[in-house]
């Protein structure tokens, strides 16, 4: 009986001393994750293509609430004027295109660290004024006598995703203006300078009722897959790979899809 009970004393005392290893270990655990997380500080840059703008600074909020001491700077522009800046030197730590292409010129210029990621989608759709005075219907509706459209240039993402859908419809339009960014084709037509304009579908939802939306099924043709990335030369790269990080998962995907992307 005396040996029974010193076994169950050993046993109980061994029961103690794993259980005081294991409250040690969760501590040590809990300690190292909220130390990492208040490593992620300082100011990090995010080149976005310009259908990006509104989802994004979303995106950024909730990063800088996230991370006290974090500070998002943006710069939004047409995916093709911001791969030249960043080749050309300008300082970023992440950049996010409208399209692979100009991903690629990045990546071919050694300026990405590691391998982008996919993290939307987008589609294009014509945009008239409200009530679609010129009862624009259909993609060939924009080559009608007394229709001024608005299209973005060739180089830019929504400008190649339009020159495809012409090319596989058959449709050539004539546009009266080419613009940089998809954001001043919706400006054009929000100001009444334009009937109609070809933008992302993202940009129609956000432009409210201040346009009518028109889909039309060759837009398929047109797809534009966006592409993610921390550059080489960040400055907070730590910082910058947790952006990313946010983007990818399941909040940033959730902005991006109410923003009306589509998944990459």
């Amino acid at each position: 009986m005396i040996r029974f009970v010193g076994v169950v004393a050993t046993v109980g005392l061994g029961v103690a001393l794993l259980a005081g290893c294991s409250d040690d270990d969760a501590s040590s655990t809990l300690t190292a994750t909220t130390a990492a997380e208040s490593s992620v500080t300082g100011d990090i840059t995010v080149f976005a293509a310009a259908s990006l703008n509104k989802s994004f600074t979303e995106l950024g909020k909730q990063f800088e609430s996230e991370y006290p001491g974090t500070s998002v700077k943006f710069n939004f522009a047409g995916s093709s004027d911001l791969a030249t800046q960043i080749i050309q030197g300008a300082p970023a730590d992440v950049f996010a295109s409208a399209n692979p292409a100009n991903m690629t010129k990045v990546v071919d210029a050694g300026l990405v660290a590691g391998s982008p990621e996919n993290f939307a989608s987008n589609t294009l759709t014509i945009v008239t004024a409200p009530g679609n005075p010129k009862g624009i219907a259909t993609f060939a509706d924009l080559t009608k006598a007394g229709v001024s459209v608005v299209v973005c240039a060739d180089q830019v993402p929504c400008g190649t995703a339009t020159k495809t859908i012409e090319e596989k419809s058959g449709v050539t339009l004539t546009p009266v203006s080419e613009e940089s960014q998809v954001t001043d084709v919706l400006g054009k037509v929000t100001s009444g300078q334009a009937d109609a304009g070809l933008v992302y579908v993202s940009d129609a939802k956000g432009a409210g009722d201040k346009v009518m939306q028109v889909d039309f099924p060759a837009a398929a043709q047109g797809v534009n897959v966006y592409p993610i990335a921390v550059l080489k030369n960040s400055k907070n790269a730590e910082a910058a790979a947790e952006f990313v990080e946010l983007v990818t998962g399941p909040e940033g995907q959730k902005v991006l899809a109410e923003a009306g992307f589509a998944a990459p």
